[in-house]
């Protein structure tokens, strides 16, 4: 017996939407391949959002990364327009139509090149368009932008017609085709028609908030796809734009018991193993001049004395005022620099937003390679967004190391007026591996201060959990049991012992 139609399975070529990659970062990640391949993309956003530049980007990698040319109509700009605005990016657009790779097209609509007879007419735009797809066999077309194009129609009901009309012309040319739109007040376009016929949405918004610029990307709809339907944020730098995928971040760390040197010797005896297990977490958090740097220090040095490279970002002090500060307790990080092992990264995190901070590190992990990275301190990124975002950045760059099996220690400030020792975690202490705080102590009932150490937490290590005095000198840092007579403070007069218990942490 036959089967029912509405039980036949479709060919295999039909069963899955073929995609067409973007090549733009991160973008085809969140959209599982990239655009529907030979369908409409419409991408919506207000002025300076990036709809223009998404476009030229995503001509431009069809080309120099998948060899599909493509054809560029803008009803806006001239060419010589678009080359100056990407005149900063490592976007080679000009060479590109110089070689027939990329064709421009500037159409300047006046109301009676789209009016005959009185009635709208597109078959000018038609036989243009078609001659520059067929002069260079192109497969991508992106026309920027539709408003300008369907400016001059009033009436609604031609308007529908005229982009159906539109929209099926470039299925049947069987091009993968970007369309940009202003967003309008409640609907993606101005029109707010085109969305209903678009294969795919993409939504750039740009947004100000506590005086840094933000932009982010969302995926509306796309039919026949899943497809991430969070907001992303993303960046334009010299490269192009480039998305950074809020949910990448998967729990497939491979694991390892393998350990690493603190750099103090002493600190080593504290962990079972004697050191840090390689490709986790560290941090290290306390009161301002407690040496946290220093202790981070310790290890970029024996990082970089074993071999391996390190990267060191720090969000407080130049290169050189850190190699100076160092040098004071016996840490030549100088010469390590001059070696190539060691790269020293210097920025004010209120000059960028979070995103530009995280896609700076994805960079410097790709090109520099570095089997350590140490981050001091992750605390002066409070001060640039909302706590859940800190989380989120903080939670796909430890997400970025863990999966490349890099030592990452991280430094954190906690208040001096801080009620407890152990807070300065910033809301991921769950996702790190190795905690240990540093603080000040007072010996003799307040006559001398001291610096203390101890270590909170380390996952899977068996460790000490004892408070340990910690010595700095001319020969580095050396830590030594604490007297009994040490206090946290002249009002509080919690002992502490000497003994060194192991214990391990789940």
């Amino acid at each position: 017996m036959a089967k029912a139609p509405g039980n036949q399975n479709p060919p295999v070529n039909q069963r899955r939407l073929q995609k067409c990659p973007t090549g733009i970062k991160g973008f085809d990640e969140i959209t599982e391949g990239g655009l529907p391949r030979n369908r409409i993309t419409l991408i919506s956003g207000g002025p300076g959002s990036g709809k223009t530049l998404l476009g030229i980007d995503f001509l431009v990698n069809g080309v120099t990364n998948y060899k599909e040319r493509g054809v560029f109509m803008s009803f806006e700009e001239s060419a010589d327009e678009l080359y100056q605005d990407v005149a900063s990016l490592n976007l080679d657009l000009f060479g590109l139509v110089s070689k027939d790779e990329i064709r421009m097209e500037h159409v300047l609509l006046e109301r009676n090149d789209i009016h005959e007879k009185g009635e709208f007419n597109l078959e000018g735009l038609f036989i243009r368009l078609e001659l520059a797809i067929d002069s260079i066999k192109a497969k991508r077309v992106v026309l920027d932008s539709i408003e300008s194009l369907f400016a001059g129609i009033t009436d609604a009901g031609v308007l529908r017609l005229e982009i159906k009309r539109l929209f099926r012309w470039l299925k049947l040319k069987q091009v993968t085709a970007v369309i940009t739109g202003e967003q309008g007040e409640a609907s993606f376009t101005r029109h707010g028609l085109e969305e209903f016929i678009s294969d795919c949405i993409i939504l750039l918004d740009n947004r100000v908030r506590k005086q840094v610029s933000t932009r982010r990307i969302r995926v509306i709809k796309y039919r026949g796809s899943n497809h991430g339907t969070n907001e992303y944020p993303f960046v334009i730098d010299k490269e192009g734009l480039s998305v950074i995928p809020i949910t990448s971040g998967g729990l497939d760390h491979p694991g390892t018991d393998e350990k690493v040197s603190t750099g103090v010797a002493s600190l080593n005896k504290l962990f079972a193993g004697g050191g840090y297990t390689r490709g986790s977490t560290v941090l290290i958090s306390g009161t301002a001049g407690t040496g946290k740097t220093s202790l981070a220090a310790a290890f970029t040095l024996e990082s970089c004395k074993r071999g391996e490279r390190c990267l060191y970002l720090s969000y407080e002090e130049s290169p050189g005022q850190l190699i100076q500060n160092m040098r004071s307790i016996g840490m030549d990080l100088e010469k390590w620099t001059k070696k190539g092992t060691l790269k020293i990264i210097s920025t004010r995190p209120a000059f960028f937003g979070l995103e530009t901070h995280l896609l700076d590190l994805h960079k410097l992990l790709a090109d520099f390679k570095p089997t350590s990275v140490v981050i001091d301190p992750i605390t002066s990124l409070t001060g640039q967004a909302d706590e859940s975002e800190v989380q989120s950045m903080l939670t796909r760059m430890i997400d970025a190391m863990k999966s490349k099996r890099i030592t990452a220690v991280f430094t954190s400030l906690v208040s001096s007026t801080a009620q407890n020792d152990t807070s300065g975690e910033i809301g991921v202490s769950s996702l790190i591996d190795t905690w240990i705080v540093v603080r000040e102590l007072e010996e003799n009932e307040g006559k001398k201060r001291i610096r203390g150490i101890y270590i909170v937490k380390s996952r899977g290590t068996g460790h000490s959990s004892d408070v340990q005095k910690m010595i700095f000198s001319d020969n580095g840092i050396n830590l030594l049991p604490m007297e009994d007579g040490a206090t946290a403070g002249s009002d509080q007069k919690k002992k502490v012992g000497k003994s060194t218990i192991m214990k391990r942490s789940g």
